[in-house]
């Protein structure tokens, strides 16, 4: 065979693979179509992709998890997500390739998608049996749909091979040499001489495959079959979009939205303290000293948001203690709120980072509550848990030695936002989020850090997470090119429940500077600094350190999150030009 006669017999087989990686891709999409549509009749959180991605935030090894935070910042679940819609994508048209071929080979591939969709969902720590129907409604879905695609592929090719030409028939023996006198006429030509003589045959032609129809089914001729497939992917793709968008809307119709607009809260007992002039030194570029609600940084391993009613909402205490209390919303709206400005800090923050953020809190004391339930002697910790089973383990001491620990319910003068915790969520100043901070928080256990560990101590994080004093610089920002001359370095400093006693700034490893502090109302809340820099020509780096009141001054020791939150100077490389 020449080698355009195997590149021509190999465009149909490429042909037939590509109909079949089509129909295994609008199939997935088919299935996934089909559990959004039950996921938002049941539990949307039981959706195969979600219960999937939720599998894999938790299997997902914590220095992958450090990295995808850093790398992606707030949007590593988009991310994550999309690389599991790829791999998906990739999965099912492998699938489709191999059901074209053999259609019990592809089912079994989308049984196996279904079955780790299944484990996936049944894991999750607050699944009930609801959460198996949206995995089974896409894997039938998806049967169907592969079947019909698949046959409507396997009509397009590859073709038939032709059937082999009949053999040449023998070229006829040489007639034995004659001489011929050179003054005899030539004897006439063989076709002349023997006019009924067969012709002699031609080499054969190269072979090229042809479409044979098969007769007994009309639909299979190219022209026909070819219609058939596209239809059928329209259709199936239509499908796709049409379950994907209704089962949007039917989780949408659990949004609290309304719930949270509705929300009306009684004055607080405790007011915050008015902020004394000069909290915010107003320098532009420099982080304000109230975060709004919109720019606050969000860490947490909800792959979608949980759409907590209110009116359904409740708290339950247990555990060593000596009274079981259970609250609804209601009634927590009726005990006496606490106002206060807090900072809050993710362990994740890198030197310098994002990952921290100040706002008014509005909510009910903690400690209050936990001494209701009257602890008993020896309990040492709090294993809270999120309506979405994530937990985190907070020191008990620490929630009553007499800090604002709150049971939050607003922020910055509004209802939580969703993405914050909506309807509540707990604020504890002085600790890392991750032991201190569980948004929709549902049930909290009095128990022991030796009989119980929560979430991130289980990934090897510390289970005692006290807040690192550190400070950020956000003026002048990191690689800006300036004139020389005044120009203020400016930025953040925090020590939560110690207080931020002063900041030092350096130029290129020299002497530190005394920075100016703006005031601050309380202890709890982070602090803005601004120090005037005589700029010179050239390239420099700035550095920063904080000193809290209790004397203890930033460490220049560098520390990755892991596994208790990140240490050393921050710093900006800027460049200085002109004269």
């Amino acid at each position: 065979m020449t080698s355009a006669s195997a590149l021509a017999g190999n465009q149909p087989r490429a042909r037939h693979a590509l109909a079949g990686a089509v129909a295994g891709v609008l199939a997935a999409a088919v299935a996934i179509g089909a559990a959004q549509v039950a996921a938002g009749l049941t539990v949307p959180e039981s959706s195969p992709v979600v219960a999937v991605g939720q599998a894999a935030i938790d299997l997902t090894p914590p220095p992958v998890k450090d990295f995808a935070i850093s790398a992606f910042g707030t949007a590593d679940k988009t991310v994550l997500l999309g690389g599991i819609l790829v791999v998906l994508a990739v999965y099912a048209a492998l699938v489709g390739v191999l059901a074209v071929r053999r259609l019990a080979i592809g089912m079994w591939g989308l049984a196996l998608f279904a079955f780790i969709g299944l484990v996936a969902a049944l894991t999750r720590p607050d699944s009930t049996a609801e959460y198996i129907v949206p995995t089974l409604a896409g894997a039938a879905a998806g049967a169907f749909a592969l079947a019909w695609l698949a046959r409507a592929a396997g009509r397009l090719g590859p073709p038939r091979p032709p059937a082999p030409a009949p053999a040449p028939a023998p070229a006829p023996a040489p007639a034995p040499e004659t001489l011929t006198p050179p003054d005899l006429p030539t004897p006439p030509d063989a076709a002349e001489a023997a006019p009924d003589a067969a012709p002699a045959a031609a080499p054969p032609a190269a072979y090229s495959f042809t479409y044979l129809p098969n007769p007994d089914d009309p639909g299979s001729s190219p022209g026909p079959a070819r219609r058939r497939f596209l239809v059928g992917s329209g259709i199936a793709a239509a499908a796709a979009v049409a379950g994907t968008v209704a089962g949007r809307e039917l989780a949408t119709r659990r949004d609290v939205t309304l719930a949270r607009a509705r929300l009306r809260f009684p004055r607080p007992a405790v007011a915050a303290p008015p902020l004394p002039a000069g909290t915010d030194l107003h320098i532009p570029g420099l982080s304000s000293f109230i975060t709004p609600n919109g720019s606050f940084y969000r860490v947490d391993t909800a792959l979608l948001l949980p759409q907590v009613d209110p009116s359904s909402w409740q708290l339950r205490i247990h555990g060593m203690v000596q009274r079981e209390v259970t609250i609804s919303f209601a009634e927590l709206l009726r005990r006496p709120l606490i106002e206060d400005y807090l900072t809050l800090t993710c362990v994740s923050d890198p030197v310098g980072g994002p990952y921290v953020g100040n706002a008014k809190w509005l909510g009910a004391s903690l400690a209050g509550l936990i001494r209701q339930a009257r602890p008993r002697a020896g309990a040492s910790q709090l294993l809270c848990t999120s309506v979405d089973g994530f937990t985190s383990g907070t020191p008990l001491q620490v929630v009553l030695d007499g800090r604002d620990a709150l049971l939050a319910v607003a922020m910055n003068g509004t209802a939580l936002p969703v993405e914050h915790g909506f309807p509540a969520r707990m604020v504890v100043p002085g600790l890392y989020g991750y032991v201190s901070a569980t948004k929709w928080v549902t049930d909290i256990e009095v128990t022991t850090f030796a009989d119980a560990s929560a979430y991130w101590a289980e990934r090897g994080w510390s289970q005692q997470a006290p807040i690192k004093t550190e400070s950020r610089i956000d003026v002048p920002a990191i690689g800006s090119t300036l004139r020389p001359g005044p120009t203020p370095v400016a930025g953040v400093a925090w020590a939560q429940h110690k207080g931020v006693a002063a900041v030092e700034v350096r130029v290129d490893r020299g002497p530190w500077h005394e920075a100016r502090l703006a005031a601050v109302p309380d202890i709890d809340t982070w602090r803005q600094w601004v120090w005037e820099w005589q700029a010179t020509p050239g390239d420099h780096v700035l550095e920063a350190r904080a000193t809290d009141q209790t004397g203890y001054t930033q460490t220049a020791v560098q520390a990755q999150p892991p596994p208790n939150g990140a240490s050393g100077y921050p710093s900006a490389a800027v460049t200085v030009r002109g004269s």
